[in-house]
C-alpha cells in the first residue's frame, strides 16, 4: 500500500500580539522616563540634616508635594491651592487602596508657616505616612 505524500505545511507564528505588547510597553517606559524627568527638573535648595534614612524603594503608592521658594505648592508637577491639598489627597490615598506615603519637598526658606496647612491637609486626607525629603549633611571626620 502506498501512501500518498503531501507537502509538508510550515506552521507560522502570529507576531502581531507580541508586537502590539512591546509597543504597548515601549510607550508606557518613555511617558513614565518623561514625567519622571518633569518631577525631576524641578530644583529646590533641600534642607540638610544630620539625622534621618535613606528613602527605601518600594511599590508602595507615593504622591509628591513640593513647596517653592515663593510659597506655591505643587502636587506632583501641579500647582495646587491648600484648600483643594485635603481633598486631592484623599482622593489618592482612596485611589491608591492602600496606605499612601505623602513626600513634602519644602524649599530651605519656606519658613513652617507654609509647610503646616500640607501637614492639616494630610490629617485631614488620613493619610499618615508623611516624610520629608532632605540632604545629608556630611559629618566632619574624627581623628
Amino acid at each position: 500500500m502506498r501512501v500518498p505524500h503531501r507537502p509538508l505545511q510550515t506552521l507560522g507564528l502570529n507576531m502581531t500580539p507580541m508586537i502590539d505588547v512591546v509597543f504597548q510597553l515601549i510607550i508606557f517606559f518613555l511617558l513614565s522616563n518623561h514625567l519622571a524627568q518633569q518631577e525631576s527638573h524641578l530644583v529646590l535648595d533641600l534642607p540638610a540634616a544630620l539625622s534621618g534614612r535613606e528613602a527605601e524603594i518600594n511599590s508602595a503608592p507615593r504622591v509628591t508635594i513640593s513647596v517653592l521658594a515663593d510659597g506655591q505648592i505643587l502636587l506632583g508637577t501641579r500647582p495646587t491651592p491648600v484648600e483643594e491639598l485635603a481633598s486631592r489627597l484623599e482622593f489618592e490615598r482612596k485611589r491608591a487602596g492602600k496606605d499612601l506615603e505623602v513626600r513634602i519637598r519644602a524649599d530651605r526658606s519656606v519658613p513652617y508657616q507654609a509647610v503646616e496647612p500640607i501637614l492639616l491637609a494630610c490629617a485631614d486626607a488620613g493619610v499618615w505616612n508623611v516624610t520629608f525629603a532632605v540632604y545629608k549633611k556630611a559629618t566632619p571626620a574624627r581623628p
